[in-house]
């Protein structure tokens, strides 16, 4: 079945495998999605920069510029840095999965991968960004503020900018606060995924999500051995 948005997504996909680019775009066009192509870092940076995809799914060993250090100059760049990528690659480490999530990716698929999975993941983070689950009034925690149905974050009326997956996270956290989430809870009620990825991609998201936040860090409480916490008010 085609999957319906109220305007067509746009994916880039980045990758210098003739073989892999074909298959993902025949799978994604099948679910729906208009896509263009880039085989190397320069020109998936040029791409993504004229063209702003909806969703990007990027290959690490690239020509000219590898997928990390595309990553890195996406979320650097204010016009790019809310693109939601999803990392597609054979390096299949752990310390790469780390790597690469620390660095802003929102979901990372080692291959060979199953193109329905991975329809289905573009789909998962795609649907973090839109309005849900998250809808409700702003809330505001002393100096920090937090508006879902604007997609805003802000500490002392300085704009926070965060990625889909890091702001539904902060928004989960803070529309329960005081009450413990565990790593599981939190992989089913943002990621959707009850076991397609291990709960260290919470762990983390939430270090990336502290770093941006800085001093409001503070209201993001860890629970040793269990999960996360969201503190109303902070010394």
């Amino acid at each position: 079945m085609v999957f319906k948005w109220a305007v067509r997504a746009k994916i880039l996909v980045v990758d210098d495998e003739p073989e892999a680019v074909e298959l993902l775009e025949f799978n994604l066009k099948q679910a729906g999605f208009d896509v263009l192509k880039a085989a190397d870092g320069a020109q998936a940076l040029q791409k993504a920069r004229s063209s702003l995809p909806t969703l990007i799914v990027l290959d690490l060993m690239l020509p000219e510029i590898d997928g990390l250090e595309v990553c890195k100059m996406l979320r650097r760049d204010p016009a790019t840095a809310r693109i939601p990528i999803v990392m597609l690659t054979a390096k299949a480490a752990e310390i790469d999965r780390i790597i690469g999530l620390e660095l802003g990716a929102d979901d990372y698929i080692t291959k060979p991968f199953s193109p329905r999975e991975l329809v289905l993941r573009v789909r998962k983070v795609l649907l973090r960004g839109q309005s849900g689950p998250t809808e409700t009034e702003a809330l505001k925690f002393g100096e920090l503020l937090i508006d879902p149905p604007r997609h805003l974050v802000k500490w002392r009326g300085k704009r926070i900018e965060l990625t889909a997956t890091e702001f539904k996270l902060l928004v989960i956290l803070a529309q329960r606060p005081g009450r413990v989430q565990s790593r599981e809870q939190l992989l089913r009620d943002v990621w959707e995924y009850n076991s397609l990825i291990d709960t260290r991609t919470v762990d983390t998201h939430v270090r990336r999500l502290r770093e941006k936040l800085g001093v409001a860090a503070r209201h993001i409480d860890t629970i040793r051995g269990v999960g996360y916490r969201f503190v109303e008010a902070v010394g």
